[in-house]
């Protein structure tokens, strides 16, 4: 059975879901998902997990993603996108990118950040773009969230073309719809393009024509990357027979660290291998040298 996780250039005007349901008939499994939906307009790295990997989703998106991006100066539009209708217009020919350079720190760190109507966050049980569509507006919190940098490459007016890197739940689109407000002369998302997700980046990442081509000559397991890439930056256990039966089973393993001067916090995640380099689970460090298996991956 296929294991792991493709590391997929999503094109432009393809949905996420679409996608997906390559990978599941190129694979044959039917347990595929995707680590952080991209929009139809975006293209970019799209993180898919086939099998087991599926258990190692949550821990892709909750890690940094980094895009790049093109804003146009002078229309807002009601999904802050450009496959959105446009609500308002603006003049932007005055606006000089000394101005875009001064705005653009406001962004950045821990800012509070309102979710767009057409978004996938659920207001009463349904999905806040159910509502938008039907033309209805419902009433939506700030949410904080985290913009670790965000840099101007080019003003080619009306475009503002940036780079950025963000945390789990940052919407591109309200930055660019809230960086035309601040200009004063509104302005959308017009293209975006995601570098990096976790430790998946454009450069390595695979097109679908040349996923179907794998397919097609059996090599689908070469460009497959191994479920613990996605948590590479994690500390690591190596486990004897004994404990590597106990992580299996799913049973609570206290550990002695090599080292007495390791003082893992409560709560913290770890790699767990056997000794013949089997990647066997995610644990959680619950207090007293004591881990729990919160993953497994038995079958690896």
């Amino acid at each position: 059975m296929t294991v792991g996780i493709f590391n997929i250039n999503k094109p432009r005007g393809v949905t996420s879901f679409k996608v997906v349901k390559t990978v599941r008939r190129l694979t044959g499994v039917k347990k595929v998902g995707h680590a952080g939906t991209l929009d139809p307009i975006a293209d970019g790295v799209l993180p898919v997990c086939v099998g087991q990997a599926t258990r190692v989703v949550d821990h892709i998106v909750n890690q940094p993603k980094a895009y790049r991006a093109t804003i146009k100066l002078g229309e807002a539009t009601d999904s802050y996108d450009s496959e959105g209708t446009v609500t308002a217009t603006g003049d932007p020919s005055s606006v000089t990118q000394a101005e875009i350079e001064a705005a653009l720190p406001a962004f950045v760190g821990e800012i509070q950040q309102l979710p767009p109507m057409y978004s996938a966050l659920k207001y009463q049980g349904q999905p806040l773009y159910a509502y938008a569509r039907a033309g209805k507006t419902v009433e939506r919190k700030p949410r904080t969230v985290r913009v670790s940098s965000l840099t101007l490459l080019a003003f080619e007016p009306p475009f503002v073309r940036v780079e950025m890197e963000v945390g789990r739940g940052a919407y591109v689109r309200t930055i660019a719809h809230d960086l035309g407000e601040k200009l004063g002369c509104h302005a959308h998302l017009q293209e975006l393009t995601r570098t990096r997700s976790g430790p998946f980046f454009l450069e390595d990442a695979i097109g679908l024509e040349e996923l179907e081509r794998a397919a097609e000559h059996g090599e689908l397991e070469e460009v497959l990357q191994p479920a613990d890439l996605a948590l590479e930056g994690w500390n690591a256990a190596i486990l004897g027979a004994e404990h590597t039966r106990e992580a299996r089973s799913g049973r609570v393993l206290v550990l002695t660290p090599v080292s007495a001067g390791i003082a893992p916090e409560l709560g913290s995640p770890c790699r767990a291998y056997s000794s013949k380099g089997d990647f066997l689970a995610v644990l959680r460090y619950r207090g007293s040298g004591r881990w729990h298996p919160e993953n497994v991956f038995a079958a690896l």
